[in-house]
């Protein structure tokens, strides 16, 4: 590894920032170089914000994407190399807001009905009845599942930090067939490994697939499924702060947005038009 990158990486580590956001920020500072085909550290700022230009123009990247990739320079000019801010600046570039599409009840249980392996059944049921990122679900351990207190340890989750989730009775059924025909020794979810935890890219496979499968046409990954949850659990009645804790989100900010997804809620709100006392129209 080269001093430069190590630095970066020691940086990131340093500040605790998740696994795959010092992935993405090494990625995007490799891109910068292997586009311009010198080492970053001898670019001017105006070649950065040329070549942000380029991934959004040229390369149409989504403004999800051209955002990381400014959030991993700016930390790396910043950060590693210490240049002031007044030498370095990247625009903002703002994310339209999209709400996900969400899945009907009756199209949740044709998915987990038409995943006939019983891994690939499991895992989809444990992310949608917890809630799970994809980085979690393929990060659980066998040890993590606690039948006697009936809940989920999350480990180290989005923040670096831990959390319990309820385990459903019929999730802790289903993950008791599966454990009874795989015996998977440590990793809930092994990837192709045994000793090896599930890829993000092979739990996002295996939804897709069985999406496929099951006719389902709605767009979206296997992060829709934690989607799922938070808004079943809204439309069921449960509390807000109930569900921001059981998502993990540290801001409730985070968790108001899926006032926008529950469609019981929503249909149920008086159209202030039915509020107004209009005079009873004289028969003629």
């Amino acid at each position: 590894m080269k001093p430069l990158r190590r630095k970066m990486l020691n940086d990131l580590i340093v500040r605790n920032l998740a696994e795959n956001t010092q992935k993405s920020y090494l990625q995007a500072v490799t891109g910068l170089a292997v586009y311009y085909h010198r080492s970053p550290d001898q670019l001017s700022a105006q070649q950065i914000q040329d070549y942000l230009l380029y991934l959004s123009q040229k390369r149409n990247l989504t403004w999800a994407s051209c955002n990381t990739i400014r959030h991993g320079l700016r930390f790396f000019y910043q950060v590693t190399l210490n240049w002031p801010t007044a030498q370095f600046y990247l625009p903002c570039a703002k994310e339209p807001s999209k709400l996900p599409e969400i899945l009907s009840h009756e199209e949740l249980v044709r998915l987990f009905t038409v995943t006939t392996n019983r891994k690939h059944r499991a895992l989809l049921m444990t992310t949608y009845a917890a809630g799970l990122r994809a980085s979690e679900v393929t990060r659980l351990r066998v040890a993590d599942i606690d039948s006697a207190r009936m809940c989920i340890r999350v480990q180290q989750g989005k923040g670096r930090k831990d959390r319990y989730v309820p385990l459903a009775p019929r999730l802790l059924a289903q993950l008791r067939e599966y454990w009874r025909k795989e015996r998977p020794p440590q990793w809930l979810f092994p990837g192709t490994k045994i000793d090896q935890a599930m890829s993000r890219e092979g739990a996002w496979y295996i939804y897709t697939q069985s999406r496929d499968k099951a006719g389902i046409t709605k767009g979206g990954g296997l992060h829709l499924l934690r989607h799922c949850f938070a808004t079943h659990l809204l439309e069921a009645g449960t509390e807000l702060v109930v569900i921001q804790r059981l998502m993990g989100h540290t801001s409730i900010r985070s968790t108001l947005r899926y006032l926008h997804l529950a469609q019981e809620r929503t249909a149920a709100t008086t159209s202030p038009l039915e509020l107004l006392a209009f005079p009873t129209p004289s028969s003629r």
